[in-house]
Parts: C-alpha cells; structure tokens; sequence
C-alpha cells in the first residue's frame, strides 16, 4: 500500500520527505491509528491529512479542526453495492441454505424483480446500490439524514418513516456510516418489524447489528434470514450460533478486498494530491462535527 501512495503522490506532481516538512499527510496503515497523535506533533506544517478507508472510526477520537481531512468515501462504493447485490440474490433466492444441504429441498425463495428495497444511508454504496439494482425494477427507499433526492428512491429522514417502511420491505440494505446515532440501529425491535420473509444485509460495519438480538430472532424465523459482510465481534469467533444458522450468509468482510480497493484508493490519493497542489477542494472530506 506504502509504495501505491508514494507513485500515486509523484505522479501527482508531488515529493515524499520527512514528516516535519510535509504539507500533507497520507496515512496508509487503518491499524496504527494509535501513532497518530505522537506523529503529528512533528508535523508543524501539516494541513492536509488523508485517511485510506471510507470509515475513520480509527481516527474519530483525533478528528481535529486544524486540518482538513479526507478520507476513502465513494472510493470503494461500486465493489461493496455489487457484493451488496450479490448478497440480495444469494438471500433471497435461498442460496445459502441450498448450498449447504447434503440433500435435494423443497423450492423456496422470491424474486428480487420489482422488489421492495430499503436502503439505510444515503453515500456512495447506496448511491452504486440503487444504480445496480435499475434493472430489477425495485421500488426503493433510502433512509438518510438529509432529506436530498437520490437517483430514483423515495428518501425518507425519520425513524417513524423508517419503522413504517420496514414491515413491507423484501431487502434491507445497511449502507450507514458507523456514530453513536447509527451503532445498534438494527435491535429487536428493528427486526421484529420486518417482514417474516425479508433479509437483512450488512455490508457497513457490524456494530450497527445487535448480535444477540439477530441471534435470537433468526432460528424463530422473525425474519427471512440475514447476509452479513461484517459481524460483531470481528472476525466472528468459532462456534459462534449465527455460523450454524442456516438462513444466515456470512462473507469474511470482503465486498471490498485489499487487491480491489488498492488501485482505487491509490486513484483517489493521486486526485487529491493534484488538487491540494492546485490549491483546489478536495474529494471525500470528512465532518470533524459529524465524525464522517
């Protein structure tokens, strides 16, 4: 990744050097957020940092108005809509549980043609999102918290809307970003509102889930079945009930791998770097307020 960002910042028609004289800073490594403080002292002339995923939750405790800050979104927003697609059919169509009987079953499944799809946020997946699913035909809704048109959906702002909206939903797609407003967002009483036969998908982050809540909902059959890129605790341990469940999909966080995202962030390192040098917006700014 090191070595992406520096060709991406010279062919940007910027130098790499020492931190103390640098203008901008282009973190590469999620998993050393806690370096940050003690690194930044020694950068006097910093103004820029960039942050190599679309989620900053590493770094929120750090958000500083100082400098302006930049981070991954929209960057890796069409992968994760196609594995969000891709995790739609697999629940819908019954998938799961067909690919892991040992025998031949019963038909079961529905279409995800004209379908009602919910869509929990309102960036760049949902955007991605709603464009791939244009040929199913589906009626669509996205909660977010701007009232701001998207593509062809029907935006809605307030749980009220949300919790009418569910009971008639086939999909629901979680698309938010990680706050304290969004962290456990879907709970019992969340799942006990959806529809006995729709899916839950979580292509976000896997604190926004109640584990235990899903774990008891599932074998009930509240709900169809849920498919989840991530989970909470992650990686999910050995042994943990929602392996065994059977209308339960679980991917190991991959609707958006290293080998893809790499290119695409070191794209938008390159795009950044030569805006920052014009003296011009940059792309994907963070709200410090907001914590996105």
């Amino acid at each position: 990744m090191h070595e992406a960002f520096v060709a991406a910042v010279r062919d940007a028609g910027a130098t790499v050097g020492p931190l103390a004289e640098a203008d901008a800073l282009i973190w590469a490594d999620p998993q050393r957020a806690e370096l940050f403080p003690e690194l930044i002292r020694t950068a006097k002339r910093v103004r820029w940092i960039q942050l190599p995923y679309a989620g900053v939750e590493p770094f929120v405790d750090y958000l500083d108005a100082r400098f302006v800050w930049t981070c991954g979104k929209g960057v890796y927003a069409p992968p994760v809509a196609e594995h969000a697609l891709a995790l739609a059919l697999a629940g819908l169509r019954h998938i799961g549980a067909y690919a892991r009987a040992d025998r031949w079953l019963e038909p079961a499944g529905r279409n995800l043609l004209g379908a009602r799809v919910l869509i929990l946020g309102g960036g760049g997946i949902a955007t991605s999102l709603v464009d791939l699913l244009d040929p199913f035909g589906c009626d669509i809704t996205v909660f977010r918290r701007s009232d701001a048109p998207l593509r062809s959906s029907r935006v809605i702002t307030q749980r009220e809307e949300l919790d009418a909206a569910l009971p008639a939903t086939a999909a629901v797609v979680i698309a938010l970003a990680l706050t304290a407003q969004t962290s456990g967002i879907v709970d019992h009483r969340f799942l006990s509102r959806m529809a006995t036969d729709a899916w839950l998908l979580n292509v976000s982050r896997g604190e926004h889930v109640i584990t235990d809540d899903l774990v008891a909902e599932l074998p009930a059959g509240s709900i169809g079945g849920a498919a989840l890129d991530v989970t909470d605790p992650e990686p999910l341990p050995l042994g943990h009930a929602l392996w065994s469940l059977p209308n339960c999909i679980i991917t190991p966080h991959i609707a958006n791998t290293p080998e893809m995202g790499l290119p695409l962030i070191a794209a938008r390192v390159r795009e950044n770097t030569a805006l920052f040098l014009a003296g011009k917006p940059l792309i994907g700014v963070v709200d410090v307020e907001l914590g996105y």
